[in-house]
């Protein structure tokens, strides 16, 4: 049986980078789990007490507001790491 011919070239490897591991920052995750917190519980005072002082002026501007503060949470949970 023939033998099989064997590489006389070195196979080629790329040089090792160092693994640079991305941390986020330490405030990033509070800020996002309060910001869904709030944006939610806004919006839940706005539908059960709609007769509170600070709520009743904004009238439907409120959900924007809870709507808004949950979103910011959820753009910042695409930057925990």
């Amino acid at each position: 049986m023939p033998k099989s011919k064997t590489r006389k070239k070195a196979v080629y490897t790329p040089p090792q980078k160092a693994q640079t591991v991305k941390v986020s920052p330490r405030w990033l995750a509070p800020v996002m789990v309060a910001c869904w917190i709030i944006g939610i519980a806004w919006i839940a005072i706005y539908y059960i007490a709609p007769s509170v002082p600070g709520i009743s002026t904004l009238a439907n501007w409120n959900l924007l507001i809870g709507f808004g503060l949950i979103i910011v949470g959820v753009i910042l949970s695409t930057k925990w790491r």
